[in-house]
């Protein structure tokens, strides 16, 4: 079986959210499993100089969209086994941000495009072609319109995969023909609620939909999560499935992280104290008393549920606890978090930046791991943070809800500690209940136990994306 992935980032290449791991980990497992999976994705001048030296010139085409006709050169690389692709372009890629230009739309049009122009260049392929995500939805689009008659395209099958439905690509109708090459006959496809909507466009025409959780393929049949489109997906719920994400365990594993103090596993996990400590040490809080260490490492923004926190921060701050946040985003979080910081600078700290080696050591230093999210499709830090044994504290949507269990202290049971509703008293309410876990040390040994024998590996997402994949040929 021959699977191409477009999509618009992939680690280790290039990297801005969730997206870019799932590119850098489920081709590299299906490798393993047999499958000849390959990955194309733009040449950003935003690659780093030590992964370009990687990449090797295969040759150029010219890529015809309307009334442009663009140059389309192409590089590859191998990397962990996994064959990648690269279209240059530097009018469209040679800039400093991936997402966020004011011609996002051309630029991922283009790039649409050229995926299925460059396939006879490469002479590759593909049974299936997985595309990601709103940039890269006109490739089913533009495959069924123009390609199908080729007997090379015709028998392609294709997956879209969606990490995040609230970016669907709206742009304005009058650029149907100029912007996306389009005449009006395809003008039904396109538009939605007075828009042309690029996400809708590719869930129409592609065989099926993928969603990074059994939950979130759920929740977007509804209002409140569909961002618009659950009169779109409704009609077409029996060609939508949910397959959770995995993590590279490689990477985020307490035996080799190289960030962090003391190195150990599930049966070492005594010594997780260890970098507790030292966490505190760096951050210079007080390690003088048996407290549990609430960490986050996020985006600070009401999707990831800061809202919350506003009402309730005085209620946390007179709980026995410290709490460190590492992230950036909206200026009134951060400034939340300053804030915050100032007024209860004993107990709380909040690292406006992005680090790796910071958020290793809050991985593998905290006691618990806050995730509030207001939605969540998927969610990695969850997994990342059991793996470490550090207890996830969730609102259950999205991937949370498939990915952490509560646990029972009865039964010994769970993986985590929930909370059901998006309201900052129920989320206040979690955090009390984990608090009293963790001075119950019995039971807490055992939920972190619990949470660190839980198999977040590609493995099995793997195996249920070839299952996805057999479905369709």
């Amino acid at each position: 079986m021959k699977v191409l992935f477009a999509a618009s980032e992939a680690s280790p290449f290039i990297k801005v959210g969730g997206l870019g791991d799932v590119m850098g980990g489920l081709p590299k497992e299906l490798v393993k499993k047999g499958i000849d999976a390959r990955v194309i994705i733009p040449l950003y001048s935003a690659i780093g100089d030590e992964k370009r030296k990687e990449l090797k010139y295969l040759k150029n085409c010219f890529v015809n969209n309307s009334w442009r006709i663009s140059y389309c050169g192409i590089f590859t690389a191998k990397y962990d086994g996994v064959t990648y692709y690269f279209i240059d372009n530097e009018q469209y890629f040679k800039r400093d941000t991936v997402y966020g230009s004011y011609d996002d739309g051309e630029i991922f049009t283009f790039f649409s495009r050229a995926v299925l122009e460059v396939l006879p260049q490469i002479d590759f392929w593909p049974d299936i072609i997985n595309v990601n995500d709103w940039h890269t939805a006109m490739v089913p689009v533009y495959l069924n319109l123009f390609y199908r008659d080729n007997e090379k395209y015709k028998n392609i099958k294709t997956v879209l995969s969606i990490h995040n439905i609230e970016f669907q690509g709206k742009y304005d109708p009058y650029i149907l023909g100029s912007l996306f090459g389009l005449d009006i006959s395809n003008k039904s496809l396109m538009m939605y609620d007075g828009d042309v909507n690029v996400l809708k466009g590719g869930i129409e025409s592609v065989d099926l939909v993928s969603t990074v959780s059994k939950n979130y393929a759920n929740e977007i049949l509804y209002p409140e999560h569909s961002f618009g489109l659950h009169n779109i997906l409704n009609p077409r719920r029996n060609k939508i499935r949910g397959i959770v994400n995995g993590i590279d365990t490689s990477l985020f594993n307490p035996e080799t992280d190289k960030y962090i103090k003391t190195k150990y596993n599930i049966s070492t996990l005594r010594n997780k104290i260890y970098n507790k400590r030292a966490l505190q040490k760096s951050m210079a809080l007080d390690d003088s008393h048996d407290v549990p260490v609430i960490g986050m490492v996020t985006r600070l923004t009401s999707q990831k549920g800061f809202d919350l926190f506003g009402e309730v921060l005085e209620q946390i701050s007179q709980l026995p606890v410290q709490i460190i946040v590492l992230g950036t985003g909206a200026k009134e979080y951060e400034d939340l978090m300053r804030n915050w910081e100032n007024s209860h600078h004993d107990k709380v700290r909040g690292i406006i930046k992005f680090s790796s080696e910071i958020a290793s050591q809050i991985y593998a230093g905290a006691d618990m791991f806050l995730m509030p999210s207001k939605s969540e499709p998927c969610g990695l830090s969850q997994m990342i943070a059991m793996r470490y044994g550090t207890v996830p504290i969730v609102h259950t949507v999205g991937g949370l809800a498939d990915t952490v269990c509560p646990y029972n202290p009865d039964t010994k049971e769970g993986t985590g500690v929930t909370f059901q509703s998006f309201n900052s008293y129920d989320m206040l309410n979690a955090i009390k209940r984990a608090v009293d876990l963790y001075y119950d040390k019995p039971n807490w040994r055992q939920l972190r136990k619990n949470a660190m024998s839980v198999d977040f590996s590609w493995d099995k997402s793997a195996d249920e994306y070839i299952k996805m994949y057999n479905e369709l040929l």
